[in-house]
């Protein structure tokens, strides 16, 4: 009984670390395994954990004993996390699958079979969540094929696609009854299940975000909600990691002009595609950019829009939107008047002022372009300047030596947040303006004793404690 008592803690509690690591990298299993950021833990908390139980299993009560210090060291794992474990159904239903799978194991092999039950609870899991992602995504067809009049708008990038969909939405909706991919949801499944539940039937611009890891991610969603109009926005090496090379990233965010009803698409010129009569290239065409902690500015085609939407870098994201718009029929005049009315979408560059301190919350702009724009927008602050980073993420090393860099010349302190990008910024940002932030539980106690009012601080980046 004790040794089938220390079995399934065992068997739970390595379930449980599993499960958190293929939830945080998207059920990946090759992510996990070969491009965790921190693959120190898999060692830690499954490698050397499942050795020991197994070495002890056949001792008496040491198989137990085994057990209630790996609960012990995962809790103590889970109290550092920011981003834990969320009991979606999926989550449920494997666990309810690894219960059965270490019953039926226990019988069969009793001990020795301390790692197949999640074997098993995997494989069937996977096939139970592809019997119903077919079953949602036939449902979410039917659905967005029957709402005849609905235009269906495609965006897509490496960096902003984001802020180009929320911008564009802003600007629709006096004119249309617009529905957008809530916050960053721009995968298939995600995408599946906001049609199946929150796409409203009476909606007459439909604008879908469209993101990837791995070619053929958008030429999947591009042909499931084949949109009319397409934006192909700044393209550059996020998640060169997994495409390798940047004309790899390039074919697989152009895969969005597969739609078998696209009508026009506007692709900014780090495409490299040649335009025609339905394919514009913008970019080159937006001139005399201003920017300022108030707002941007900028002409294009003759015109200047304003909007209180901080970064340089923005102007391509609201030029893209204002030629959709234009193109559905909005006149200049009403694109102006909204832009008057747009805010910042939240983590990208938002201004908040509190404390007598201003705040620029960048923690969801994680590109060096747009890091570096929000770098030199600090510099025009007069006063103290504190940044708060990781640093990039998925990014190669020369990138985060340039940020590191420019972070010393600009910043009177910098603060870095996890280990990822550490040993870079010690080497080139002096020791005097260096604060290393272990845990972002740290993060209110270090922003008392070193911030103060007066200080701009700029959040630069975020990444959870997994990273």
């Amino acid at each position: 009984m004790i040794e089938f008592v220390g079995y399934v803690l065992f068997v739970f509690a390595s379930g449980y670390y599993l499960i958190t690591n293929l939830q945080w990298y998207s059920y990946k299993l090759n992510r996990v395994l070969f491009h965790h950021t921190k693959p120190i833990w898999n060692v830690i908390y499954f490698i050397v954990p499942l050795t020991l139980y197994i070495s002890a299993s056949g001792l008496w009560k040491m198989g137990i004993a085994v057990s209630l210090l790996y609960i012990g060291m995962l809790f103590l794992w889970y109290r550092g996390l920011d981003k834990p474990l969320i009991w979606t159904g999926r989550i449920k239903r494997f666990f309810a699958l690894l219960a059965v799978s270490a019953l039926l194991m226990w019988f069969v092999g009793g001990c020795e079979f301390v790692f197949a039950p999640f074997v098993v609870a995997w494989i069937i899991s996977l096939m139970v969540e592809k019997i119903l992602f077919l079953g949602y995504k036939a449902n979410a067809k039917d659905k967005i094929e029957g709402m005849k009049d609905l235009i269906v708008i495609g965006i897509t990038a490496s960096y902003g696609k984001t802020s180009i969909k929320n911008f564009l939405a802003h600007i629709l909706q006096g004119s249309f009854r617009t529905y957008a991919t809530p916050r960053s949801v721009n995968t298939l499944g995600g995408i599946i299940k906001d049609i199946n539940e929150d796409l409203p039937d009476y909606t007459q611009v439909y604008i879908v975000e469209m993101g990837a890891r791995l070619k053929g991610d958008i030429a999947e969603i591009a042909t499931f909600v084949n949109p009319h109009y397409a934006v192909v926005g700044k393209i550059g090496p996020a998640h060169i990691e997994y495409f390798k090379t940047m004309n790899a990233i390039s074919a697989t965010k152009m895969e969005i002009l597969q739609s078998n009803r696209l009508k026009e698409a506007w692709l900014h010129e780090s495409s490299m595609a040649k335009p025609s009569q339905n394919l514009h290239i913008f970019g080159s065409d937006i001139k005399d950019t201003r920017s300022t902690l108030d707002y941007t500015s900028f002409l294009l085609d003759g015109t200047r829009y304003e909007a209180s939407i901080l970064g340089d870098f923005h102007a391509i994201n609201l030029a893209a939107a204002i030629k959709v718009a234009i193109a559905l029929g909005v006149d200049k005049e009403t694109i102006q008047k909204r832009l008057k009315t747009l805010k910042a979408t939240p983590h990208r560059l938002e201004r908040i002022d509190a404390g007598g301190k201003l705040i620029l919350d960048d923690s969801f702009n994680g590109n060096i372009d747009g890091m570096m724009a929000s770098f030199a927008l600090a510099s025009t602050y007069g006063g103290r300047k504190v940044v708060i980073t990781p640093g990039l993420v998925e990014a190669e090393e020369e990138l985060n030596i340039q940020v590191a860099k420019r972070a010393n010349e600009i910043f009177d302190l910098v603060v870095v947040t996890g280990g990822l990008n550490l040993a870079i910024f010690e080497k080139y940002v002096d020791k005097n303006k260096l604060i290393k932030l272990a845990q972002k539980s740290q993060m209110q106690d270090m922003l008392i004793k070193n911030t103060k009012a007066g200080d701009l601080i700029l959040f630069a980046n975020d990444a959870p404690s997994f990273i």
